[in-house]
């Protein structure tokens, strides 16, 4: 029978509920075991696909095409292993999933409340990855945080969930902080008790409580912890800032929250964690022998997490090749014609992120101008691939006044428009191009020498795209679209 882990959150938001479920599941799968994990968010929206990213950060796609929580990448990172539309769920697709069954009559004239009929639902959901036969254990973080009026109906169908499926095959670990208080130089352990208490209040019982702290916490505190919230002491976890999200799973080993798991849940110990190549990739994140500058021009820069997984693939490329990477990030709205030989001289390479609208589209214009003339690598993602495409139109190919439809759809060269299937569409939520499709690189591009081979899949989120009335006058000119849709 698979096991359901649920991960709360207490006392305040962006403890890092998602890294320490994904920490916590790496470990499971470096004994081997099979895990997945799903988040569920408490705001209305269907997904986070019409979310500004200022509001909740980027929006990370999966291979089936969903649009989700940016956790969703932590996941897939920590474990190397694909998501899909089953693995994040929001209040706002519940209640939608509700309202239709609704609408169809399957309640049979029932008044629908929140009780049974929504916290049925999510019980659904949380069963739809036990049940698909893959994983042996389930981790299911609740965002939010515990006392927020939009969270009690997961917390209320967890709780119904854990005394159907019975003892030993579920387990809370409600995540929290022990703050240090500078002035009376000491630790408090009150803010956790509290919300505790609130848990408790609801009818759940923590198994685990994992303490987010600056200082270690030491076996007095861990005791008092242990005995005010009705937990034994092994399971009072230490959590403390980490020079790197990659180092938590090694703390958390240290600190044995999968031994304490395994045993709570009553599954075997298996092997001890193999973490060899874990510890291979810290090792080179940690001891780099050269370093870049690579500049990141977009227009959410304020917020670096709406340009996660950009920033977390700069890691991971940099261990692979002992090299730091530090990122300088660029507002596009800022660039102009003037500034960019300022902003940009002293980077050795640009990447121009995705975005929508028009706000900052020209920025990244003069910045992609400027790598071009001055032959300096860059790298165009989504919306960055666009710009490109109109820099070289209007300064290359002299199409006076290129642009992309999004941006002028009056403009005498849309060199990017809108795709034909995109055309008649009204709805904006979840109707891009999404998910992952296949391609077939040129033989001998720079693309197919990078990929090491000429068939490809990548993920897509998008309705415009490159206008192939304009392909030949591109080509002749030396810009190569190296990929055909397979």
């Amino acid at each position: 029978m698979t096991k359901y882990i649920f991960v709360t959150g207490g006392v305040t938001s962006s403890l890092g509920k998602g890294i320490i479920s994904a920490s916590l599941a790496k470990l499971l799968q470096s004994r081997g075991y099979r895990v997945t994990i799903q988040k569920f968010d408490p705001y209305i929206n269907i997904d986070p696909g019409t979310l500004n990213p200022y509001e909740h950060g980027e929006c990370y796609v999966t291979e089936d095409g969903a649009e989700t929580d940016l956790d969703l990448g932590h996941y897939e990172r920590f474990l190397n292993t694909p998501t899909s539309q089953a693995n994040n769920i929001t209040t706002g697709r519940i209640y939608q999933n509700v309202i239709n069954k609704e609408r169809e009559g399957a309640f049979l004239g029932k008044t629908v409340q929140v009780v049974p009929h929504i916290t049925d639902e999510i019980k659904r959901n949380i069963r739809i990855l036990g049940e698909s036969g893959n994983y042996d254990i389930v981790i299911t973080e609740l965002g939010g945080t515990v006392g927020d009026i939009e969270s009690l109906p997961y917390i209320e169908a967890v709780r119904q969930f854990r005394w159907e499926i019975g003892s030993g095959n579920s387990l809370v670990i409600h995540l929290t902080l022990i703050p240090f208080l500078a002035a009376a130089g000491e630790l408090k352990t009150k803010p956790t008790q509290h919300s505790v208490k609130m848990l408790l209040e609801y009818g759940i019982q923590p198994d685990i409580l994992v303490c987010r702290t600056e200082h270690h916490i030491n076996m007095e505190i861990r005791k008092k912890i242990a005995l005010f919230c009705n937990v034994n002491i092994n399971a009072v976890i230490e959590s403390i800032d980490a020079q790197t999200i990659y180092d938590v799973p090694l703390l958390m080993l240290k600190e044995q929250l999968d031994k304490t798991v395994l045993t709570k849940l009553k599954l075997s110990h298996k092997s001890e964690p193999n973490l060899d190549s874990w510890k291979d990739f810290l090792g080179r994140l940690k001891n780099p022998t050269s370093e870049v500058r690579i500049a990141l021009v977009g227009k959410y820069v304020e917020l670096p997490d709406a340009y996660k997984s950009i920033t977390e693939s700069f890691i991971h490329a940099g261990s692979k090749n002992e090299c730091k990477v530090k990122v300088e990030y660029i507002p596009s709205e800022q660039l102009t014609p003037e500034n960019a030989v300022e902003r940009l001289k002293n980077v050795h390479g640009v990447l121009v992120a995705p975005g929508f609208g028009e706000r900052g589209f020209e920025g990244k214009i003069e910045a992609i101008r400027y790598v071009r003339e001055n032959n300096i690598p860059f790298f165009g993602i989504c919306l960055g691939m666009q710009c490109a495409v109109v820099e070289f139109g209007r300064n290359v190919l002299g199409l006076k006044n290129a642009d992309s439809t999004e941006m002028n759809e009056n403009t005498p060269h849309p060199v990017i428009a809108m795709m034909e299937e995109q055309k008649k569409i009204k709805n904006k939520g979840g109707t891009m191009r999404l998910g992952a499709y296949a391609c077939d690189l040129k033989k001998g591009s720079k693309a197919a020498a990078i990929y090491g081979k000429t068939h490809i899949t990548e993920r897509h989120r998008h309705r415009y795209e490159f206008n192939n009335k304009y392909l030949k006058q591109y080509e002749d000119a030396g810009l190569i679209p190296s990929g055909d849709q397979s």
